[in-house]
């Protein structure tokens, strides 16, 4: 019988009542990006609302984290994983909880006693030792020496408030050496396969903690981790949980596991947690923000190590990889064979954008990795090549060079203070995504209003633009509709100016400068005092944000593809950019 099957059939005979999973973007919890734990679904009710299934409750629950992605590729770490958890609301707690815990994995599972050690909270000023659960530990025959007291470790919230508490952890000793007599929690030969978590305390966001007026118990043990244990592997990737998959990659690759695990375990994990986020009902898509961000660095960081091993990058392989998957999780959630389409088109169509500057990118990177890599030079791969900064760190290790992170990071933020998320309320004075289409949009819609003012009208301005990766669209003012003959001439202007081969250069000045300069600006008096003028040969000289491309060359053919109106005095045009 599966592992999950085991557990929730244990816990039912104990009184629980099953419950689904939960999403993994979390529906009414702005605090994460995505259910970290099978706790975060059910806060409501460890706050005291009722559960109409009662108190006692047993699921498995989606999970994904991404504050460890770097561990991601050793032999224990996953970004999406299923957290089998079971629910005290009110009704058990500490001696019962451990109980159970301690007989599923000693009577049902069948683990040894001799290899199983535990954590439990040593206290601090404000929250005393937890003697309770340290007691019951040795009444059920875990010897003193492995029992271990921590702080930090032993106390569990998720995100910064809500309900919290002390709680004790159950480790397994994975390694064929011989048991240590005495425990200790650092020793990677010790795996957690457990967490029993006591809901006593609520945080709140100013870090003030008081108690809860229900006692509330959450447990949790990780699937993956303890199919490994319960299979006698020291590696997840081997156990019956991923072979299948590990065994795909390595017959597309035609190369075996050992002695490529890294790129094998990342891609099976981030083609996993990929498959589950775009499957979600939230209906993520790849972006430059939020979950968005986190599901384009999953899958652009499996195409890296895809290249790695030498995939064909153009050929299906992540449709293989995604279509195994969802086969092995479909009888357990069935939004992955709802969503299957949409899951396999937002993967190829993200292989497809990411390989167009990819290329591009890696060729710009080993031009200068022959050294170590300046804040500038990895500011300007994420900003001409959409290079977020951990891939140009993972190539710099593979390269054995260092990168500026910290200068990286400042001058982003200087970049940011120009180009301001309209989500914050403040003013966005450039483009807020950074790949390379929507950097060369963004670099022909300068070109267009400089183009509209020698053919329409010298007092034409921009008004508005939107852009995505399939076009830009561009408002302006304009008191009537653009005849045929206006269209042509613009679009041919356009591409004249494309065709010239235009360098784009920028210069950072005071506003007041700027304006004396020439240089045009949508909403002035918005801009902070230190600007950037971005000049286009010698057409055009806007105030802008960024980003753009470095010359006109590199946009490729201009094609207006409709003009209207927008609103009174203002029309609209949407144009594409082609390879023609």
């Amino acid at each position: 019988m599966n592992l999950k099957d085991l557990y929730i059939n244990y816990f039912v005979s104990k009184g629980h009542k099953q419950i689904p999973s939960a999403p993994v973007v979390p529906e009414n919890d702005p605090s994460v990006l995505f259910n970290t734990a099978g706790m975060q679904p059910l806060i409501p009710y460890l706050m005291g609302q009722p559960h109409p299934y009662g108190t006692r409750l047993v699921d498995y629950q989606k999970c994904v984290r991404t504050n460890d992605l770097d561990e991601i590729g050793d032999t224990t770490h996953h970004t999406f994983f299923e957290m089998l958890g079971n629910w005290s609301l009110g009704d058990y707690f500490k001696d019962e909880s451990i109980s159970y815990s301690f007989e599923f994995l000693t009577k049902v599972l069948n683990i040894p006693i001799e290899r199983l050690a535990v954590t439990v909270y040593a206290g601090d000023k404000n929250i005393p030792f937890d003697e309770v659960s340290h007691n019951k530990w040795l009444s059920l025959g875990i010897p003193e020496k492995r029992i271990a007291r921590t702080v930090e470790d032993n106390f569990w919230i998720a995100g910064t408030s809500g309900p919290c508490g002390p709680d004790t952890e159950i480790f397994y000793f994975r390694s064929n050496d011989e048991i240590p007599e005495v425990f200790d929690p650092e020793d990677d030969r010790w795996v957690e396969i457990w967490n029993n978590v006591f809901m006593e305390f609520y945080k709140d966001e100013n870090g003030n903690v008081t108690e809860l007026p229900k006692k509330n118990v959450d447990t949790g043990m990780g699937y993956e981790r303890a199919t490994a244990v319960l299979e006698g592997v020291l590696d997840n990737y081997t156990s019956s949980v991923w072979k299948d998959v590990i065994d795909l990659i390595s017959d597309i690759a035609k190369k075996p596991y050992i002695g490529n695990e890294e790129s094998m375990r990342i891609i099976a994990d981030h083609i996993r947690t990929a498959v589950f986020i775009s499957a979600d009902p939230a209906s993520i898509k790849p972006s430059n923000t939020d979950q968005g961000y986190i599901l384009r660095r999953l899958i652009r960081r499996a195409i890296r190590h895809a290249k790695k091993l030498e995939i064909d990058i153009s050929s299906d392989w992540e449709q293989r990889i995604a279509k195994l998957i969802i086969s092995k999780y479909k009888k357990y959630y069935s939004e992955l064979t709802e969503n299957e389409s949409v899951v396999l088109e937002v993967l190829k169509n993200e292989k497809e954008k990411f390989n167009r500057t990819l290329e591009k990118g890696l060729r710009e990177f080993n031009k200068v990795s022959n050294k170590d890599i300046d804040a500038e030079t990895a500011f300007h791969l994420y900003d001409t090549y959409g290079f977020p900064i951990e891939l140009t760190e993972e190539l710099a290790h593979d390269a054995k060079i260092k990168v500026d992170t910290l200068g990286f990071k400042e001058r982003f933020k200087k970049h940011q203070e120009l180009s301001r998320t309209a989500s914050a309320g403040k003013f966005k004075g450039g483009l807020a995504g950074n790949s390379e289409i929507e950097t060369k949009y963004h670099t022909a819609t300068h070109l267009l209003n400089a183009a509209l003012k020698v053919v329409v009208d010298k007092n034409v301005h921009q008004k508005g633009s939107n852009i995505t990766d399939e076009r830009m669209r561009f408002d302006f003012s304009c008191d009537h509709k653009l005849t045929d003959e206006e269209k042509k001439k613009t679009e041919d202007l356009v591409n004249e100016w494309i065709k010239e081969g235009l360098d784009v250069t920028v210069k950072e000045m005071s506003k007041s400068d700027a304006i004396n300069s020439g240089a045009e600006c949508m909403f002035i008096e918005k801009y902070p005092d230190m600007v950037t003028v971005y000049s286009i040969g010698n057409v055009s000289k806007e105030l802008c944000g960024g980003p753009h491309v470095k010359n006109t060359s590199e946009l490729g053919h201009f094609k207006i593809i409709k003009e209207e109106a927008s609103s009174a005095g203002v029309r609209r045009i949407k144009a594409v950019l082609t390879n023609e």
